[in-house]
């Protein structure tokens, strides 16, 4: 079989369990200490090598990925449910997947229907006023003009052209979203390419999540309690940024739906949904909904109306999200207010829409980690603790043994 170096040069040899004649251990100048170091540190220096290029393979999918594990840490109860009632972990896991998406589009395209007949309805109606002034640019001019002469009642000489102003701006919209036109179709694409790696991800996720986990659990160098509890935590506090988003969603809407009924606009109940759809979107959020509706109101001269709902989208719609969403996370995990409103503004500023849901999971993390910190340090120190289970509630992190009576 021969065992020289030259008849095996890819190392064969070590593979079939024969012997090498080069050792590189005892070949090695360094000294066993060194050697053992130096081993350790190229295996770190390997480690950071493949984390750093896998952060780089997976950055371009990280916000749909994270998207799917909110999703399946939300939805998981019902996955769960179906998977026992089913008895097939892959069919479980593709039913829920599709129930999440039709959840997802539904409303969606229910009001992408709504929205465009009450637009073309809105067409109609203004083409048949505008074609009284000859069309929409008689039209405009006669708008601008009634504008220009409330301005001069009320505030004195106005030096703007507003008529040329307006032109001018309908002209560069017009060239600008010819100029968008390809950029929002890419968009478009990027966005059904995120949302099929989405829903696949929630698809492996509900099917083999229980699997990923125990294989994660294995690597972290945390007791399975320890590791549990910041299970437990994490998916708390997501599940509690939801139900802040639907608060607000539904005081949002139900506010947006009021001022427009109050004021006879169309179809209050319709711009309600839509606000409270338009809440999800930070910075933005029920504002695109009533504030076109307060420039419409201006335009065909109802002051009075436009002023109040002016008032009412900016005073109480807007005011809404920073009172509903901190008020309805605070008291589900137990979090004092004014940290959850600060977690929620600087998740949003860090990371945009998926702020909502991490910077109270970074908040709930803190807490959760200071406490197994505390625990951990009291343990060392000899002063016995009662590790609280599961579903620790967070009002004390230890309790001497005296008090388990009064816990049990």
């Amino acid at each position: 079989m021969g065992g020289s170096a030259e008849e095996d040069p890819l190392g064969i040899a070590l593979s079939s369990g024969i012997k090498p004649m080069f050792n590189p251990d005892e070949s090695s100048i360094l000294p066993p200490p060194l050697r053992r170091w130096s081993h350790t540190l190229f295996l770190l220096a390997l480690l950071l090598l493949v984390g750093w290029l896998g952060y780089r393979i997976a950055e371009p999918f990280l916000k749909p990925i994270t998207v799917a594990v909110l999703l399946a840490i939300v939805c998981y109860p019902i996955h769960h449910r179906l998977e026992r009632l089913l008895g097939r972990p892959a069919l479980a896991a593709l039913v829920s997947t599709l129930l999440v998406l039709l959840t997802i589009l539904l409303p969606f395209l229910l009001l992408g229907a709504a929205v465009r007949q009450e637009l073309a309805d809105l067409y109609q109606s203004l083409s048949e006023q505008t074609a009284q002034d000859g069309g929409w640019v008689p039209w405009l001019a006669h708008v601008s003009e009634r504008l220009t002469g409330w301005l001069q009642r009320y505030l004195g000489t106005v030096e703007v052209d507003l008529q040329a102003l307006l032109l001018e701006r309908i002209r560069g919209v017009s060239q600008r979203f010819l100029n968008d036109a390809a950029s929002l179709l890419g968009d478009l694409v990027s966005l059904v390419v995120d949302g099929v790696i989405a829903f696949s991800t929630l698809f492996f996720l509900f099917r083999d999540g229980g699997e990923i986990y125990d294989r994660l659990a294995g690597l972290v160098p945390l007791q399975r309690s320890q590791l549990d509890r910041l299970r437990y935590e994490i998916g708390r506090t997501i599940t509690a940024s939801v139900y802040g988003g639907l608060a607000v969603a539904l005081s949002q809407g139900g506010l947006t739906a009021l001022a427009f009924w109050a004021i006879d606009l169309p179809s209050p109940v319709l711009w309600g949904i839509a606000a409270g759809l338009f809440s999800f979107v930070p910075l933005v959020g029920p504002t695109i909904i009533w504030g076109p509706a307060v420039v419409s109101l201006f335009v065909q001269g109802s002051w009075l109306k436009g002023v109040v709902l002016l008032a009412w989208g900016a005073g109480v719609i807007g005011l809404a999200d920073n009172v509903v969403r901190p008020f309805v996370i605070s008291s589900q995990v137990r979090f004092y207010p004014l940290f959850v409103f600060l977690s929620l503004l600087g998740g949003v500023q860090a990371f945009g829409l998926l702020g909502l849901f991490i910077g109270p999971v970074v908040l709930a993390l803190a807490q959760a980690v200071v406490a197994i910190w505390r625990e951990e340090n009291q343990q060392s120190s000899g002063v016995p603790t009662l590790i609280l289970p599961v579903d620790w509630r967070g009002e004390s992190e230890t309790a001497e043994p005296a008090d388990r009576s009064r816990m049990e």
